[in-house]
């Protein structure tokens, strides 16, 4: 089956994007880390039997690997001031393929083909829950019905249920409950679960990095803090 498989993205912009992670991280290592989750995920898209990559992007690429990567993938703007807005945007644009669609973000770079062909047999819907109460995915037989998202409350606990919710009157399939990426507690989990991955490597270089700067002292004023010990030892694994 040919479907439409969608990622949500952000260009890796120091600053604009995984500002959770700062701090511990500068906004530059946060870019780095959210460069390599949109990499694997791309790559994982890439891969995937009898998908078609389309990432729907906000912001200008300036990272030559990132941009080497989306000259493989149909890339469509986002539009909309709040992201439940892009997200039906992003669906209307991708419903003149005529294909369903499984849409995903950039925060789960432990995707993987199998696990995206799998997650897009289903009947009229299908609905990823992440640990945090939101969601990763959402599939779709008619993009066009993601309208309902309009009203549904995004980056809350109970985003995922109301999504749900919004999708009453559908036939909706029980995805894989996966952990999305917002803090760095969540960035070495991940990372663990993906070992020699771009996401790990990165995760791990950001780690060692940490280290540097507060072993031995104090760091360099205004560095921010390092989290403790225990989640860089983490980190360390998977390098």
């Amino acid at each position: 089956m040919r479907f439409s498989l969608m990622i949500m993205a952000k260009s890796p912009i120091p600053g604009q994007v995984k500002t959770r992670l700062c701090p511990p991280l500068s906004p530059e290592e946060a870019a780095d880390v959210a460069a390599a989750s949109l990499l694997d995920t791309v790559a994982a898209a890439l891969e995937t039997p009898g998908a078609v990559p389309v990432v729907a992007l906000a912001g200008v690429v300036r990272r030559e690997d990132v941009r080497d990567a989306l000259a493989e993938c149909v890339v469509i703007p986002q539009r909309g001031s709040t992201f439940a807005e892009r997200l039906v945007h992003a669906h209307a644009d991708v419903a003149r393929f005529r294909m369903p669609v499984l849409q995903i973000g950039m925060d789960t770079p432990q995707v993987t083909p199998s696990l995206l062909e799998s997650c897009a047999e289903f009947g009229e819907a299908a609905l990823g829950f992440a640990q945090d109460g939101g969601w990763w995915a959402l599939g779709l037989r008619d993009p066009l019905r993601a309208a309902v998202l309009r009203d549904v409350p995004m980056s809350r606990a109970d985003t995922g249920v109301r999504t749900l919710e919004a999708l009453l009157g559908m036939e909706v399939r029980t995805l894989p409950v996966l952990s999305d990426v917002d803090t760095i507690e969540d960035a070495v989990a991940v990372a663990r679960e993906v070992p020699g991955s771009r996401f790990a490597a990165a995760v791990a270089a950001v780690g060692r990095a940490a280290g540097q700067v507060s072993g031995g002292g104090a760091g360099r004023p205004g560095a921010p803090a390092a989290p403790p010990p225990s989640v860089w030892a983490a980190a360390a694994v998977t390098s």
